[in-house]
C-alpha cells in the first residue's frame, strides 16, 4: 500500500508539472502557490513553501522517535494517519454507586464503630497504630505472624484503614465491570483469603441487581476473627440499603490446605490474596503459578466463573498474567482487563526481577475517595494520591458474547480493527500531542491524542486504523506500535 501511495504520487506531480506547462503562466503562478498535495483514503502528504516533495520516506514512517525530532528529517516527511475511534468501556468511571451505597462508603469509620466501637484514647491512638501495621505489611512483613488480624489492635486498624482503602478500590471496579463477570442466578460463592469479607461488602454495595440473588457465599481464611468482624459489618451495611441477606458461611482455613468446602463454587473470587501468599514464598510465580491454579480448580464447579484482583505491583502482576495464560489454555474466555487472549505484552516478569519495564496495572486517583479516609491516611503519615490494581475476569468457554471485546489473535489477511485498554497515565510528546500507552492483540501500542485528558488508564478503546495495523509505524524508544487519533 505504501509503495502504491509513493508510485502514485510521483506520477500525480509528474503529471501536474506537464500540465501546469501548457497553463498560461498566470495560471501557472498562482497554482504554484498551492502548499498541499491532498490524496483519499485519509493519506496527506504535506508541502510547505512551494515546493513540491519528491518522493515519500516510507522509511521514516517506521522509524519515528515519538516525543523527539528524527535527526535530520522534516517532521512533513512523516505519514499523518487519521484513525477513528470509541471508548466502550471505562474501569473507574465516576459516580456509578447508588446515592446510599456512596453515602455508606464516605461514612465507613462510623458503620465499623457502631459494630465494634472505639473509646476515645483508642480513636487517638489509631494512626499510630495504622502506621505499626504498615510497616508489618510492607518493610517488615518477615516479623508478621499468620494470623496477625485476629489481634484485636491490629484488626481494628486494618479495618478502620485497610478495608476502607480496599472498599474504594473494589467498588470503583465492580461498579464498571461487565455483569457476565458476577452471577445471574442462584448459585454457590466461594471468597478465599476473605478477611473481613471486604470483596463479598464491595459487591453488596456495587451491583445493587446481586441483592435480589440468593447467594451462598463460602468465606475462606486463616482468621475467625476477621470474618466474625466482616459479617458484623456486612450485615450493618445491608440492613441500611434494604434487601435480604446473603448467606454467609465462614470457614476457618488456608488456601489449598485440602480446606474442604462442602459445595463445588460456581463463582470463585479473592482479593489481596496472592500478594500475601508471594510475600510469604520466595518461590518465583512461574512456579507458583500452576499450583495456585490447580488449587483454584479444585474448588470449582464446571461453569463456574473467577474473579481475581490483586494489588499493582510487578510480582502480583506477574502471578495474575501466568494465571490468564493458564485459564486460556483451558479454554476459558477473557472479560477482562485484556483485550486480547494472546501474548500479554506486559506480563511483569523483567518488573519484579528488578528491571525498570513496565507491567500491567490499573490506576485512579484519590482526589474522590472520602475526604475522612484521605484524612487518616493523612494522620497516619501514608497519603495516597493513587490507588491501583490489577485483576483478571474469566467465565467458561463461550458462556457470553466477548466477541465485540476480546479479539483473537492477530490474522494474516489485512486487519484495521483494534481494541486497546489503556494501561498508563497520559505522556506529552515532543509535537505538544499527547499519548497513553494501551495493550492490544498487535502488543503494545502508543495511543496519540491532541487532548491531554482524552483517556483514562483503564479505558477499553475500539479504533478503525486507516491501514492494516500490522503496517503501523514504530515507537523506538518503547517498540510499540504507534496510533494518531
Amino acid at each position: 500500500m505504501e509503495k502504491f501511495y509513493t508510485k502514485f504520487t510521483k506520477e500525480y506531480i509528474q503529471a501536474e508539472k506537464e500540465r501546469l506547462k501548457k497553463k498560461p503562466k498566470k495560471s501557472a503562478k498562482k497554482n504554484s502557490q498551492k502548499n498541499d498535495i491532498k490524496l483519499q483514503n485519509n493519506v496527506i502528504f504535506e508541502e510547505k513553501n512551494g515546493k513540491k516533495s519528491q518522493n515519500v520516506d516510507t522509511k521514516s514512517q517506521n522509524n519515528v522517535i515519538y516525543g523527539k525530532k528524527s535527526a535530520g528529517k522534516s517532521q512533513n516527511n512523516v505519514i499523518k494517519i487519521h484513525n477513528k475511534f470509541s471508548v466502550v468501556e471505562a474501569l473507574f468511571k465516576e459516580n456509578k454507586l447508588d446515592k446510599k451505597s456512596q453515602e455508606l462508603l464516605e461514612n465507613f469509620d462510623r458503620v465499623v464503630q457502631g459494630v465494634r466501637p472505639l473509646n476515645s484514647k483508642q480513636l487517638q491512638k489509631l494512626p499510630e497504630n495504622i502506621k505499626a501495621l504498615s510497616h508489618q505489611l510492607t518493610d517488615q512483613r518477615c516479623d508478621r505472624r499468620l494470623g496477625y488480624m485476629n489481634e484485636s489492635v491490629q484488626l481494628s486498624s486494618y479495618v478502620r484503614y485497610y478495608t476502607w482503602w480496599n472498599l474504594v478500590r473494589l467498588t470503583k471496579l465492580f461498579s464498571n465491570l461487565p455483569a457476565a463477570s458476577f452471577p445471574n442466578k442462584e448459585c454457590i460463592c466461594l471468597d478465599i483469603g476473605s478477611g473481613p469479607l471486604t470483596l463479598v461488602i464491595s459487591l453488596w454495595l456495587s451491583r445493587p441487581e446481586l441483592r435480589n440473588i440468593n447467594l451462598t457465599w463460602y468465606c475462606l481464611d486463616v482468621s475467625s476473627n476477621s470474618m466474625a468482624l466482616g459479617e458484623d459489618v456486612y450485615l450493618s451495611i445491608v440492613a441500611q440499603t434494604g434487601g435480604t441477606p446473603w448467606k454467609i458461611v465462614r470457614v476457618k482455613g488456608s488456601f489449598g490446605t485440602g480446606t474442604f468446602i462442602k459445595e463445588k463454587a460456581d463463582f470463585i473470587t479473592c482479593a489481596n490474596m496472592f500478594n500475601e501468599l508471594d510475600q510469604a514464598s520466595d518461590m518465583p510465580p512461574e512456579f507458583q503459578s500452576k499450583k495456585y491454579y490447580d488449587q483454584l480448580c479444585s474448588y470449582k464447579n464446571d461453569d463456574c466463573k473467577f474473579l481475581l484482583i490483586e494489588p499493582g505491583v510487578p510480582k502480583s502482576a506477574r502471578t495474575l498474567c501466568l494465571l490468564r495464560d493458564r485459564f486460556i489454555k483451558e479454554n476459558y474466555d477473557l472479560i477482562g482487563p485484556c483485550s486480547h487472549c494472546g501474548e500479554c505484552p506486559m506480563n511483569g516478569f523483567k518488573a519484579y526481577t528488578g528491571s525498570q519495564n513496565k507491567w500491567c496495572n490499573f490506576a485512579f486517583s484519590t482526589e474522590n475517595a472520602p475526604a475522612k479516609l484521605l484524612k487518616l491516611s493523612e494522620n497516619s503519615k501514608l497519603t495516597k494520591d493513587r490507588a491501583t490494581l490489577i485483576f483478571i475476569s474469566v467465565v467458561p468457554n463461550k458462556s457470553f458474547d466477548n466477541s465485540t471485546v476480546v479479539e483473537k489473535n492477530i490474522s494474516e489477511k489485512q486487519d484495521n480493527s483494534l481494541s486497546v485498554r489503556i494501561i498508563s497515565d497520559c505522556m506529552k510528546l515532543h509535537n505538544n500531542s499527547f499519548a497513553n500507552y494501551g495493550c492490544s492483540k498487535i502488543g503494545l501500542v502508543l495511543v496519540s491524542s491532541k487532548n491531554e485528558k482524552a483517556f483514562k488508564s483503564g479505558d477499553l478503546l475500539k479504533i478503525e486504523c486507516s491501514q492494516d495495523i500490522k503496517k503501523l509505524p514504530i515507537d523506538k524508544k518503547s517498540g510499540a506500535k504507534f496510533v494518531s487519533l
